[in-house]
């Protein structure tokens, strides 16, 4: 794995990767990761840090707090969307980017929303991975992911939702207590008219087999400039590393350069 640089904001020191293409310099790209994830499982073992930096563009990432090599906090106050998308904003200010497209994948998707709400003239497109309408209605009852990832036994987890993110947890060597208060402290929905506020051009991509995210066509439907994209047969989890959604979002971007 390459090493992190760091910057530090609200108190917590944050990790990022930044890596420009071949040719020295690309539009940049700014990648907010999903609960339980990280840079370099989000982003760079599915590839698309090559993806980015082949196709010309600057491919930014951040372990937000409470995950990967971040700092960790134990209160599910400090994990809003809106305190985690301040750390985003807080990133680009700290390279000296004024606008960037941001993508976001489900958490990291929910917290891209607040930023393109609360620093719209950072956000230059927004692309959505992994939530649709769950983003204004949510994304089902987590509370069992709170208790899966606090068991004292894995083995003893029922539920099923609870069993995959403790694996997933266990498999990334997270620090589970820190996870549990964010996945209490991240679920803040939008309510429609913010929605319809998010004025940038928006690429909504869900996969059709995904019980998670919510209809991207009904969140589509609420924005002003937004498009919805259907990953066919990928459910949550493997939606974020298809082709086709790569081929997607370099579609996108060609459509709505910087």
């Amino acid at each position: 794995m390459t090493t992190l640089d760091f910057f530090r904001h609200d108190g917590f020191d944050l990790g990022y990767l930044d890596r420009q293409p071949a040719s020295g310099q690309g539009d940049p790209v700014l990648m907010i990761h999903g609960f339980a994830s990280s840079h370099y499982v989000n982003w760079v073992a599915p590839g698309w840090f090559k993806t980015l930096n082949e196709a010309g563009y600057r491919a930014i990432a951040l372990d937000n707090r409470g995950h990967g090599v971040s700092s960790k906090s134990y209160e599910g106050a400090d994990y809003t969307p809106a305190k985690m998308a301040s750390d985003a904003a807080a990133l680009l200010d700290h390279l000296g980017i004024e606008r960037a497209h941001v993508m976001g994948y489900s958490m990291g998707a929910r917290v891209s929303s607040f930023l393109a709400l609360s620093d719209p003239d950072k956000v230059a497109t927004l692309v959505l991975g992994g939530l649709g309408i769950g983003l204004v209605d949510g994304v089902g009852d987590w509370d069992p992911i709170a208790d899966a990832l606090l068991a004292e036994d894995a083995a003893a987890v029922t539920h099923a939702r609870g069993k995959t993110f403790r694996a997933f947890a266990d498999q990334t060597r997270s620090d589970k207590r820190a996870l549990a208060a964010c996945i209490i402290g991240s679920r803040d929905e939008l309510p429609e008219d913010r929605v319809a506020m998010i004025a940038q051009p928006t690429l909504i991509a869900v996969g059709t087999r995904d019980d998670i995210a919510g209809s991207p066509d009904d969140l589509a439907a609420l924005m002003p400039n937004a498009v919805a994209f259907h990953i066919e047969g990928r459910d949550h989890m493997l939606s974020v590393g298809d082709r086709t959604f790569k081929q997607r979002v370099l579609e996108f971007y060609q459509e709505h350069p910087l």
